[in-house]
């Protein structure tokens, strides 16, 4: 598989356009602010991350309100029609600070505007819109900001192609002791009902020397926490003859405590082999996203998962018994296209068999451009509004059950911030990934500690600080 990787001369000539930004802004007199937002999943906030990157070395500063902002930026997300919908809507809000503030710069980018006919209604529906660019000219953002301010004239920069690898593209990290690292981008899978594909390309890796010196080089600045990204982990290193397990005993190796999460993990590609790896590891999160979608073979074929249930369950068991602490959480989708009260039936009954921690469920959204946008989708949607609902329940009660099952523990908790539960508690996450919220103060924030279990929630847990 052909990768196409960013030159280093591409590479300079992009840190050429941040120092001419930065003259031009310059001139405004004053440290100009910038607005930034990203939608979506963690590959978009960590899209969103870079973008900043880019934009603090263009001399930009950083506020909370768009309405105080020299330059306003969205990074928008494809998966479901309500986040497009919140795009729309805020960016439609911009007009009257745009009107107040003409020299504002106005940009959209991401996934949502990868699609064509999207990109296409954002230039007509918003003319004070001066910047839409797609996914896969992010490295590109200095030139095309740039452009902007030298001429003076609309830009729209959505080329057709499979996307690259961009190395060395400045980080602004918004946390100190939790990163997020792409590993690969794109995807080959094709699922009836997702997008991504298509705003993301085909898949392409890194180097795994490039992630194993950037994780590296995150555990020897402190951070403990390190999510590794892809659209489907389990397909890394295809193009490159190295496997994803391989990848993490490589990342396993660096001393200090620290963990190694990733997401996501399509079960196609889920291997004993990865579950052991896991099993045998000393820093790689006891955490297993494994998204089943469907608990109905037949619908699983008309998505085209390329797995069925009885090897989803094969899998689970294998990796309970390797991984007895395994938490292991799902995504599903209600009410996908030519979906029965049956088919949700079997759903039901999978969760219960397998007794997910937890579980994201979404009632199955539109997208132009994917096969089940052309399939016929009778059920109407109070129905699948009634089978959501079902579910809800049914999955509340399997992650309390879960999680009992650490009351009366000591758990190893990386602290992160205010309570999730209560805002007078400190909260944290276990190597299972699972919330911990307990008493304690600020100052542990970015330390790990122990926590002794004492209740569960259906969703977390709480403790006492030991």
């Amino acid at each position: 598989m052909a990768v196409s990787r960013v030159s280093e001369e591409e590479l300079k000539e992009q840190r050429f356009f941040i120092q001419r930004v930065r003259a031009v802004t310059h001139l405004l007199g004053h440290q100009p602010l910038a607005y930034t937002h990203s939608y979506g999943c963690q590959q978009n906030v960590s899209d969103g991350e870079k973008i900043d990157g880019m934009l603090a070395e263009m001399g930009f500063g950083f506020t909370d309100s768009p309405e105080n902002a020299d330059l306003v930026l969205y990074n928008t997300c494809a998966v479901r029609e309500n986040a497009e919908n919140r795009v729309f809507g805020n960016v439609g809000a911009l007009k009257h600070f745009k009107e107040k503030n003409p020299g504002m710069v106005v940009a959209v980018c991401g996934c949502m505007v990868q699609q064509e006919h999207i990109a296409q209604r954002m230039k007509q529906r918003f003319p004070f819109v001066d910047l839409i660019f797609g996914t896969h000219v992010q490295h590109r953002f200095p030139e095309l900001l740039y452009g902007i301010y030298e001429k003076g004239e609309r830009t729209v920069c959505i080329p057709d192609i499979d996307g690259v690898v961009a190395e060395g593209i400045p980080v602004r990290r918004s946390e100190s002791f939790k990163a997020s690292v792409p590993i690969m981008y794109g995807c080959n899978n094709f699922c009836t009902f997702c997008i991504v594909p298509k705003v993301r390309g085909r898949e392409r890796s890194r180097e795994p020397s490039e992630v194993i010196s950037e994780v590296g080089k995150l555990v020897s600045d402190g951070y403990k926490e390190i999510l590794l990204l892809g659209q489907n982990v389990n397909s890394y290193g295809k193009d490159k003859g190295i496997s994803f397990p391989e990848l993490l005993k490589g990342l396993d190796k660096f001393e200090g405590e620290y963990y190694v999460e990733f997401m996501t993990s399509h079960p196609k590609d889920c291997s004993h082999e990865l579950i052991d790896v896991i099993a045998d590891s000393r820093h790689i999160s006891h955490h297993l996203h494994l998204p089943v979608q469907s608990g109905s073979d037949r619908i699983l074929k008309l998505m085209n998962r390329h797995y069925d249930t009885a090897k989803y369950l094969e899998l689970v068991e294998y990796a309970k018994s390797r991984i007895p602490d395994l938490q292991l959480t799902t995504d599903i989708i209600v009410g996908f296209p030519g979906e029965t009260y049956e088919d949700f039936q079997m759903t039901l009954e999978l969760m219960n068999r397998v007794g997910f921690d937890s579980a994201y469920t979404f009632i199955y959204s539109r997208r132009e451009g994917t096969k089940a946008a052309e399939m016929d989708d009778p059920v109407p949607a109070e129905e699948k509004g009634r089978w959501f609902r079902e579910l809800l329940e049914v999955q509340g009660s399997l992650g309390e059950r879960a999680y009992e099952r650490y009351v009366g523990t000591t758990m190893r908790v990386l602290c992160t911030g205010r309570g999730r539960t209560d805002e007078t508690l400190l909260t944290g996450r276990s190597r299972q990934n699972i919330i911990v919220d307990f008493a304690g103060d600020d100052e542990l924030c970015g330390r790990f500690v122990d926590v002794k279990i004492t209740k569960a929630l259906p969703w977390a847990l709480k403790g006492e600080l030991l």
